[in-house]
């Protein structure tokens, strides 16, 4: 599965740019000791700190390799080294021998809430030469920060239309329309997979959290279809992300439209394509779900903006 052009909307990042969040990482790193062997005055470094965070009531070592993004053998070196100080114990797990558990132990019970007493009080310390109208400010600002980090870290794969992934995306997607819809909607009413083109998928840190199928209606155009984005994974942009991927998908097989429709009561979906260039058409099809009907023409692939 390769990533598609949507996973970097940006192109030419300016120098300023990545100079000024370098410049953030170096300042916030050190004001908040990632440097120090002893995080937070306690006697291990940020990395076995983190782990113990995450390990939390109980965790798999899949689970943690995935969440971390950790190489296999480093997160076995970390966890081995909270064992030897006695703050967590593995075992098998009772119901899948393949699956080994970390959980904490009553001493890492107890480094624990310390570690959480010490790691707010750092952030309270932070904070307390702030106004209250400045704190807002700062926490608006990290949450801002937090959203965009989020979204520039999910990728956009091309994917078959019948791969797990796939199917798994698009009964999430059915499940959630039979409970928005008056009339329901059934998983018979989504496009079979031998009628859909491409199919993009969008991952954050390997979970699947949001797809988008492209159909095509004839030589010049394509029809986008179930365009859904996981509940956790919305407010970042995404579904404006996977709109513009699968444009461009369109535009690089030859198309020099897209169209799609959409029910009356996503009224966030129908602002989203009038804000994307959709203009309001009269029905294309007999789509029994669709209030609206939007088409867009596409800029030819290759061709520069205002090039059409």
């Amino acid at each position: 599965m390769e990533p598609v052009s949507a996973s970097v909307p940006g192109r030419g990042v300016s120098a300023a740019h990545v100079t000024a969040l370098r410049r953030f990482n170096r300042y916030f790193t050190r004001r908040i000791g990632v440097l120090d062997d002893h995080y937070l005055g306690q006697d291990r470094p940020l990395g076995e700190a983190r782990l113990l965070y995450e390990i939390g009531a109980g965790a798999s070592l899949r689970e943690l390799r995935t969440r971390l993004g950790l190489d296999a053998g480093y997160l076995s070196r970390m966890v081995r080294a909270l064992e030897k100080q006695g703050l967590v114990r593995v075992t098998v797990h009772p119901a899948d021998s393949r699956l080994r558990l970390a959980e904490p132990t009553p001493a890492g019970r107890t480094e624990l809430a310390e570690q959480n007493r010490r790691a707010d009080g750092l952030a309270e310390g932070l904070l307390r030469g702030l106004t209250e109208t400045q704190r807002g400010r700062l926490t608006e600002a990290v949450a801002v920060s937090e959203r965009l980090l989020r979204l520039a870290a999910i990728t956009v794969r091309a994917v078959g239309a019948a791969s797990p992934d796939a199917r798994a995306c698009l009964a999430a997607y059915a499940a959630e329309l039979d409970g928005r819809f008056p009339e329901g909607y059934a998983a018979t009413d989504l496009v079979p997979p031998e009628r859909i083109a491409a199919l993009l998928v969008a991952y954050e840190e390997e979970r699947a959290v949001g797809c988008g199928a492209l159909c095509a209606l004839d030589a010049d155009t394509a029809e986008i279809r179930h365009l859904w984005v996981h509940p956790q994974a919305r407010g970042l942009g995404l579904g404006r992300r996977l709109l513009t991927g699968l444009e461009q998908v369109a535009a690089g097989r030859g198309h020099r439209v897209v169209r799609l429709d959409t029910h009356r009561v996503l009224k966030e979906a129908a602002a989203m394509y009038r804000s994307g260039g959709y203009t309001e058409i009269p029905a294309y099809d007999d789509n029994p779900h669709a209030g609206y009907w939007f088409e867009k023409p596409l800029t030819p692939a290759g061709a520069g903006p205002g090039t059409h």
